[in-house]
This record gives C-alpha cells, structure tokens and sequence, in this order.
C-alpha cells in the first residue's frame, strides 16, 4: 500500500512543452476502494530567475504527509534536473531524499536515507519529479509511446508508457476531455496497473488516477481544481 500511495500522490498536473510552459497551481482529492478514508495534495509550478522552474507538492492524508520539491532548467525541449528534495513521514519509516544535478561535473551526488548516492549525469536522465513533464510534454506533442531514464532511489529506472486513446473525466471542475495513458510494465515481473488521464485543453494537466496493486487494492486521485497561468480550469457542465 506504501508503494502505490506514493506513486499516485507522486504523478500530479504539470503543463506540456508543446505549449509554452506555465505557472500553475491544483488540488485533488486521494481515495482508497477498500479504506475509508480520504486524502488531499497539493502542488504547484513557478518561474525562478535564470530560466530555473521549481515545482512544489504536498500531501497528506490523516496522520501520513509527504512534501516534494524540485528545481530544473530547459534547453530547448530538454529538461535539466538540478535539485530534488523528498520527505515522507508518518507512513512507517521516515525517509529522505535529497539529489544535486551537477552539469559541469557531470554526475549526480545526493543521499537516500541517509545512504550516499552517486551516478554519472547524462543527458536525458531524470529525477522522479520532472519526469512527469517529459511525458506530458510527450503526450502532447501526440506520441504513442514513451521511454524515460529516471533516479529513481538508489538505482536508474526505465519508466515506460504507453497512450490508450481519448476519455472524458467527470471532475469537480467539470467534464474534461483527456488523453488516456498507461504505464508499461513487465506481466512477468509486476502485475501493478496505473492509468492516467490528461487534460488537453489545459496544459495537460492529470485530472485522474487509477491504480491497481497487485493485493488487488485499488486507488483514484482526482482533480478537485485548478489554474494554469492564473485561469481556473473549468470543464463542460452536463
């Protein structure tokens, strides 16, 4: 249950390279099929100065909390990861990430729960924040299928994904019109699902979540509201 609460809380709205990269702030709600229980989060996406951009999320759920906080760079339709910042507590053990993305050294240098961390830096490669702009930055550009190096703790994952086709999503905003994707995963290796579904009238914002253990539990996270580049995103009324 850890596992997954942190990969729906992790995959929340970032706008798409193919339209020019806003600011923009969301809220959702987290709900769990076979627990009562509810949660919320929180995450939003600022311009710093010299080109940086940082994206900030927050999430909580009764006496559990996770923050996250990265800062990146782009050239051209790249993106640069320079810091990511990671801290869970009240879900078990406590635990702490911190990555620094040296491009002039070429290398990765950070700790994971206390434990140093190294890897040579080369383009392309990604912390578990930005990768989420890649690919909806993919998916807007109309890709089918997606491919990304990512840090992901002590090791370099290949996340994978693949487009389903279009939906519209029933949110509180409205009826959204979306881009249905899965993550690719091995059958022989994990039988997890996860579904996601990006808006395409605003900036590819996740409107929705959908994930599957492979306990057989299930989780959604759902757009409750908001803004890019300081519009409310509103969808069709029935």
């Amino acid at each position: 249950m850890r596992r997954a609460l942190l990969f729906a809380l992790a995959l929340f709205s970032l706008p798409a390279l193919s339209e020019e990269l806003k600011p923009f702030s969301a809220s959702y709600t987290a709900d769990w099929k076979q627990l009562p229980m509810s949660g919320s989060a929180t995450r939003s996406l600022e311009a710093l100065d010299e080109g940086r951009w940082q994206l900030n999320f927050e999430a909580s759920m009764l006496v559990a909390g996770l923050t996250e906080e990265s800062t990146f760079r782009l050239d051209q339709d790249t993106f640069l990861p320079l810091t990511y910042r990671f801290e869970r507590n009240g879900l078990g053990k406590g635990k702490e990430i911190e990555q620094d993305f040296d491009w002039n050294e070429k290398q990765v240098i950070g700790n994971d729960r206390g434990d140093p961390v190294r890897f040579p830096l080369n383009r392309g490669l990604l912390d578990k924040s930005t990768y989420q702009l890649a690919l909806q930055h993919d998916v807007a550009a109309g890709k089918k299928s997606m491919s990304y190096q990512v840090v992901d703790g002590d090791e370099i994952e290949t996340y994978d994904f693949r487009v389903l086709g279009e939906e519209v999503v029933r949110t509180k905003a409205g009826l959204i019109d979306s881009i249905k994707v899965e993550r690719v995963r091995d059958p022989t290796q994990s039988s997890r699902k996860t579904v996601l579904w990006f808006a395409k009238d605003w900036g590819h914002l996740l409107v929705r979540l959908h994930q599957v253990e492979k306990d057989g539990k299930e989780y959604q996270i759902m757009l409750k509201d908001g803004t890019v580049d300081g519009k409310p995103v509103e969808g069709r009324r029935d």
